[in-house]
């Protein structure tokens, strides 16, 4: 009786959505940023070299890691009929064991050693050597595959385009296409969160909080609008790829392109490249020191992705610093020279949003009996101190409406200054409402995103338009 032919399965893009490398590259990035250069030094000694720096410094939580189910159908339907399955990868062989042991059944690794890099021509000879030339099933995902295909019994395909399907015909004899996957376009405009847009309206707030509408003015504030959309979809994309595997023990973030799979995490790179690009080139239209607000907006975002996030209290003065900014940048953009009070009003209140947005997340960890937050420096307990923080902040930005109305520079605004004192309590009341629904464990998204999509919001914002067009 022949004895059952085994499986060979490569690991990066075939069996995983992902690529252990880069990902192990980007988790080296996220923990030690100011070591990044070493990665250049160790890749000068060959592929194999670079993957087992990484295998010694960082674990990539390959049990995390998104699988492709029809390999993963194909694993199971072999081992259920007595075939064994090797996992036969390019990657370091610590990471591929850990993987084997993850999925389960696995008969044994290939892998790199340190000093060969396992792919290609060095992968088939390997695969010939154990079981013969025509002695295995191949499953591959890349051109790399096409000498171990070609030295396979069955080529099985995981055909990223038609061209790959047919190099694999033509160098073996028998091919099966098992998987087709496509990159969507609604995935990447997904990675760049447009919805998150809607934060940068926030420096149209210095032109018209400073009575400075003109042409000139609008067009300065929309180009800005741009700029800072542009910058910040490059930083979520960067804090996206940093943070993989926070996002996959989220129940929420797990679904995003790059935690889920749906995007290599090498086209993030160059989407994040291609956002900054992009960014650059419309902030040549505007005034030197608008660029100097935005490379501070780049510079602490990508500190808050790569530092500052891990940080108790830290990232949330960050956070809401990087509101502020953007209240700056209009301020700027404008040549506003009389913005104090906006920009003291802005720090506070965003302040307070940027606590309540922890809490938030806090108070779901509550609830789904987890008692801290890997990575992000808080615990559960935690809400006990940064609720009464996020009221503090809150009530001081009531508490600078209130000063501001009262201040004489008002006076020379408006004609009815006194009206104006309605808005204390509207903001007032916005602010208790989000912090009564954050502690319940009912607010769910980044709170200025809340309130763009919130009824009783709008309500309240129009409510304070009301106020000042009364008071003009």
């Amino acid at each position: 009786m022949n004895a059952p032919v085994p499986l060979a399965v490569d690991v990066d893009g075939t069996l995983l959505m992902t690529d252990l490398l880069h990902e192990s590259a980007l988790q080296f990035v996220a923990r030690h940023p100011f070591q990044t250069p070493r990665l250049f030094g160790w890749l000068t000694q060959g592929k194999a070299a670079l993957k087992a720096q990484l295998a010694d410094r960082v674990d990539p939580g390959v049990a995390a890691l998104p699988l492709r189910p029809e390999v993963v159908a194909l694993i199971r339907t072999a081992q259920a009929e007595g075939r064994p399955v090797y996992l036969a990868s390019a990657s370091d062989s610590r990471l591929v064991e850990a993987l084997a042991d993850h999925i389960g059944g696995i008969a044994g690794v290939i892998g790199s050693d340190g000093t060969t890099n396992m792919a290609g021509e060095a992968k088939a000879a390997q695969l010939v050597a154990r079981f013969g030339r025509g002695g295995f099933d191949y499953v591959g995902d890349t051109a790399v595959d096409l000498p171990v295909w070609a030295a396979a019994r069955q080529a099985l395909v995981v055909a990223r385009s038609p061209r790959l399907a047919a190099l694999a015909a033509q160098v073996a004899a028998d091919t099966q296409v098992v998987a087709t996957p496509h990159r969507r376009l609604k995935d990447y405009v997904r990675a760049i969160r447009p919805h998150q847009w809607a934060k940068n309206s926030l420096v149209f707030l210095a032109m018209f909080a400073g009575h400075k509408l003109s042409i000139e003015n609008l067009i300065l504030s929309t180009l800005a609008f741009v700029c800072f959309c542009t910058a910040a979809s490059s930083a979520y994309v960067v804090n996206d790829l940093l943070d993989l595997p926070g996002d996959r023990a989220h129940p929420r973030k797990a679904r995003r392109p790059f935690a889920s799979g749906a995007l290599p995490v090498l086209d993030g790179v160059v989407l994040a490249a291609a956002m900054m690009a992009l960014t650059i080139g419309v902030v040549s239209f505007l005034p030197p020191p608008f660029m100097l607000v935005l490379a501070v907006y780049v510079a602490t975002t990508l500190g808050y992705s790569m530092v500052f996030k891990r940080y108790a209290v830290i990232d949330v003065i960050v956070l809401g610093g990087l509101y502020t900014i953007r209240v700056v940048g209009g301020v700027v953009v404008i040549r506003s020279s009389d913005a104090q009070w906006l920009l003291m009003f802005s720090l506070f209140l965003f302040l307070s949003l940027a606590i309540i947005k922890r809490c938030s997340e806090l108070v779901q960890l509550r609830e789904r009996g987890i008692a801290d937050t890997p990575g992000r420096g808080y615990r559960v307990s935690d809400l006990a101190v940064l609720q009464p923080m996020a009221a503090a902040a809150g009530y001081g930005a009531v508490l600078l409406s209130a000063l501001y109305v009262s201040s004489s520079k008002v006076a020379r605004l408006y004609e009815h200054p006194k009206w104006l004192w309605l808005i204390c309590p509207f903001i007032l009341y916005w602010i208790s409402r989000v912090m009564v629904l954050s502690g319940r464990g009912e607010l769910h998204d980044d709170p200025v995103l809340f309130a763009i999509t919130d009824r009783l919001s709008w309500l309240t914002a129009a409510a304070v338009v009301a106020v000042v067009l009364v008071s003009a």
